[in-house]
C-alpha cells in the first residue's frame, strides 16, 4: 500500500533546493478561529515564514489524502469546510484510512513533520495537563509526542488554560528541554510572565539550532519545547485574565463538556469574555512564534 501524501508544489520544490521549511498545524484554521479570519490568518503566518527565509508547510488530511503544504485554494477549501475532525497521534491514520478529512493538532503535526523531514514547527501553545486531571486524568498527547518525535516546537509555553506547573513538571519527567526564548522564565501564552522558572534559556536561534542537532548526533530521541514569550505590546497580563479563565472552566464543568471538546468551549468563552482581546493576542503570538521558529529553520539549513 502506498501512503497517500502530497507536498505542495511550494514545499516540493524546497525540498528539492534544501531550502529551510517550518512545518504549521490547521487545527488553528478549522477550530481556532471564523471564517474568513482563520485563512487571512494563516496566510499571514505563512507570509511570516517566508519573509523571514523559510518555506511553510501547513499539515492536513483532506480526503483521506495527508498534505504538507497546502495550496492557496486548498487553505480557502479548509478554511470553509465542515464538520472537519481534529486529529491528534491516535487518530491521523484512521482518518486518512477513511477517506476523511482532518486537522492537525500539535502531536499530529510533529508526526506530519517528522515523515516529511521538517525540523522545526511553529505553533500557538502547547496543550498539557487539564487542571483537575488527577481526577480526569485529562493529558494531552502533545507531551508524549514532544518526548518521542524530533521536533523542535515554537509555541507561547502551553496554553494558559492548563495547569501550568503540573504540564512542566510533566515535561521534565518526560525528559523533554523546555527552552525559554530571551528570558528567565516560562511564558504563559497570552501572558509573558508565569512565575515558573525557565529549565533553560537561550538567546539565539542559531544556539536553539545547535541543541537541536546535537540531540540528533546523540541520539536523543524527543523534540524541543522552545517557549517563544507573546510581544509585550499584545499580552494581556495573568492577573486579568485568571478571574476569566476561572469563568471559562467553571462554565464548561457546569455544562460536561469534556475530552477534545474542552480547550475550544474555553478559548470560545474566553475570546468572549475579554471582547476578542484574546484572539488578536492569540495572533500577535502566532506570528512570533513563525518568525523565531523560521529563523531556526534557517540556521539549521545552514543558510546565512
Amino acid at each position: 500500500m502506498t501512503f497517500p501524501i502530497v507536498y505542495s508544489p511550494e514545499v516540493q520544490a524546497a525540498r528539492d533546493s534544501g531550502a529551510p521549511l517550518v512545518a504549521l498545524e490547521s487545527t488553528i484554521i478549522t477550530h481556532g478561529m471564523p471564517y474568513p479570519q482563520n485563512v487571512e490568518t494563516a496566510r499571514k503566518v505563512e507570509a511570516e515564514v517566508r519573509v523571514h527565509g523559510a518555506v511553510p508547510a501547513t499539515m492536513a488530511v483532506m480526503d483521506g489524502v495527508l498534505h504538507v503544504g497546502l495550496t492557496d485554494a486548498q487553505l480557502e477549501a479548509l478554511g470553509q469546510a465542515q464538520n472537519v475532525a481534529k486529529l491528534s497521534r491516535a487518530d491521523i491514520a484512521a482518518c486518512i484510512a477513511r477517506g476523511g478529512t482532518g486537522a492537525t493538532t500539535v502531536a499530529a503535526t510533529m508526526i506530519c513533520a517528522r515523515i516529511a523531514g521538517i525540523a522545526v514547527f511553529a505553533t500557538g501553545g502547547i496543550g498539557g495537563v487539564h487542571k483537575g486531571a488527577e481526577e480526569t486524568f485529562d493529558i494531552s498527547a502533545d507531551l508524549q509526542e514532544l518526548a518521542q518525535t524530533p521536533v523542535t516546537v515554537v509555541a507561547a509555553g502551553a496554553k494558559a488554560i492548563l495547569d501550568l506547573p503540573k504540564t512542566f513538571e510533566v515535561l521534565e519527567t518526560l525528559g523533554v528541554p523546555v527552552i525559554a526564548f530571551g528570558q528567565d522564565e516560562v511564558p504563559a501564552f497570552w501572558s509573558r510572565a508565569s512565575g515558573i522558572p525557565a529549565p533553560l534559556r537561550m538567546d539565539s536561534a542559531e544556539e536553539i539550532a545547535r541543541a537541536h542537532a546535537l540531540r540528533g548526533d546523540m541520539g536523543i530521541p524527543g523534540g524541543q519545547l522552545v517557549a517563544n514569550p507573546i510581544p509585550s505590546e499584545a499580552e494581556i497580563a495573568a492577573e486579568t485574565l485568571a478571574p476569566v479563565i476561572a469563568q471559562a472552566l467553571a462554565e464548561a464543568e457546569a455544562q460536561g463538556i469534556a475530552a477534545k471538546a474542552v480547550t475550544p468551549f474555553l478559548l470560545q468563552r474566553i475570546f468572549e469574555l475579554t471582547e476578542g482581546r484574546s484572539l488578536a493576542a492569540n495572533i500577535a503570538l502566532v506570528l512570533n512564534n513563525a518568525r523565531l521558529a523560521a529563523g531556526i529553520a534557517v540556521a539549521l539549513a545552514g543558510k546565512p
